[in-house]
């Protein structure tokens, strides 16, 4: 081509329509190649015979429980404290000692304390003193005040000398209500002191057993609204506890009497029986998480559980002990639609050919999430099954209604093979 020829073409723009055409050609043979692909797939996998992987629907029992964490405690736990402030002079009890009521733990040292009683016992006893002096004298202006009185009225004394003598009378009765009452104060004081001493014997208040003390021979208590504790007593520990955490999410299943079982870590294989007999309401809420405080009653006679063992404990809010039940799988199992032609169901033409739509199963939530259906293998054919579900334990759910029965074959999946 001539330059004359190709200043022509550049002005009519022939080059640019032929790079143009190629690239329609290019994009024309990748959607043929596509569609070969699919329907090389198609008519690959239409010859392969379909198989199922089924279950039998059985009858059987089926145990839901509410798992919750906790720990194991003495039913009756008792902290004891000082109320007397001083130093410990002596210690009678260590860990794990058994303890009676009323039994000396630790005393503190009175020596204070006895001298105060002394100094109130001498008190009291110069009260009474008062008080009989009290009592003697106003003896003695009784009978000046009658002798005054008697001359008074034969007209014998002076009026001047009656009035004084009526006067020491009433004084001398004042004077022993006075001398009466420091009697009682002191009295009063006395018996604080000896009160005071009682205390200062730190006893148990119950049978049971030492599980701890925080206390040595010349310690310091200083007693105050927070007293520190000096020993934990547990009343028994054969009679024990177990204190879970139950989610607020299972509380509303939990219920008073229902059985449970727990482990703990020292025990791997051992599972120990356990029942509720408390639901607190009040939360607790640790981390943003909810919980709720449920009392287990347990039998610790042998002597195995000790106070503060972590343990895991099953609760169990349903137990059926016959019912037909299918595995979880089968009611989540849907068989793939195959794609068909344009009928107002799914795509046509190449976006048919590779797309294909699950059935709609109907389902709505709320109430009707019990209607659900399975799959049943009958006569070499899948065929759904409409059915009403119940309680299931996460593996297995019971079937409460349907067109099911025992030895029945669910399907929960499916493969291709020849």
């Amino acid at each position: 081509m001539t330059a004359e020829q190709e200043e022509i073409a550049k002005t009519l723009g022939i080059g640019r329509r032929r790079h143009a055409s190629w690239r329609w050609i290019a994009v024309a043979g990748g959607a043929i190649l596509l569609v070969a692909a699919v329907l090389f797939y198609r008519g690959a996998t239409s010859g392969e015979q379909v198989r199922y992987v089924t279950e039998e629907a059985r009858r059987g029992g089926l145990e839901v429980t509410v798992s919750a964490t906790g720990s194991v405690e003495p039913t009756d736990l008792f902290d004891i404290s000082s109320e007397l402030s001083g130093t410990i002079a002596a210690v009678h009890v260590d860990f794990n000692d058994t303890v009676e009521k009323g039994m000396v733990l630790a005393t503190l040292d009175t020596s204070k304390l006895e001298a105060q009683r002394a100094v109130q016992e001498a008190s009291l006893a110069a009260a009474e003193a008062r008080v009989a002096i009290a009592e003697v004298s106003l003896d003695e202006a009784r009978k000046t005040f009658e002798r005054g009185l008697e001359l008074s009225r034969r007209g014998v004394a002076a009026e001047q000398t009656f009035i004084a003598q009526e006067a020491g009378y009433e004084r001398a009765k004042a004077e022993l209500q006075a001398a009466i009452a420091n009697r009682d104060l002191a009295k009063a004081n006395l018996e604080v002191v000896k009160v005071d001493l009682t205390k200062s014997c730190i006893c148990s208040p119950v049978n049971g057993v030492v599980l701890d003390r925080a206390v040595d021979v010349g310690q310091i208590v200083a007693a105050s609204l927070s007293a520190p504790v000096l020993f934990t007593v547990a009343e028994d520990i054969a009679r024990m506890e177990l204190q879970i955490d139950i989610d607020e999410a299972d509380i509303g299943r939990a219920e008073v009497g229902q059985e449970a079982r727990f482990t703990v870590d020292a025990y791997d294989e051992r599972v120990f029986p356990a029942q509720i007999t408390e639901l607190y309401f009040a939360p607790e809420t640790v981390d943003g998480v909810v919980t709720y405080k449920g009392i287990l009653t347990l039998d610790n006679s042998d002597m195995a559980l000790r106070p503060g063992m972590t343990a895991t404990a099953d609760v169990v809010v349903t137990s059926v002990a016959d019912a037909l039940l299918v595995p979880n799988a089968a009611l989540r199992y849907t068989p793939p639609v195959e794609a068909e032609e344009d009928n107002g169901q799914g795509g046509s033409g190449l976006v048919g050919l590779m797309m294909s739509r699950r059935p709609d199963r109907g389902r709505s939530g709320g109430a009707a999430e019990a209607r659900k259906s399975v799959w049943v293998l009958r006569g070499g054919q899948a065929e759904e099954v409409a059915v009403e579900t119940g309680e299931t334990d996460g593996l297995v759910t019971i079937i409460r209604s349907g067109d099911l029965k025992e030895g029945d074959r669910v399907i929960t999946d499916r493969f291709n093979g020849n």
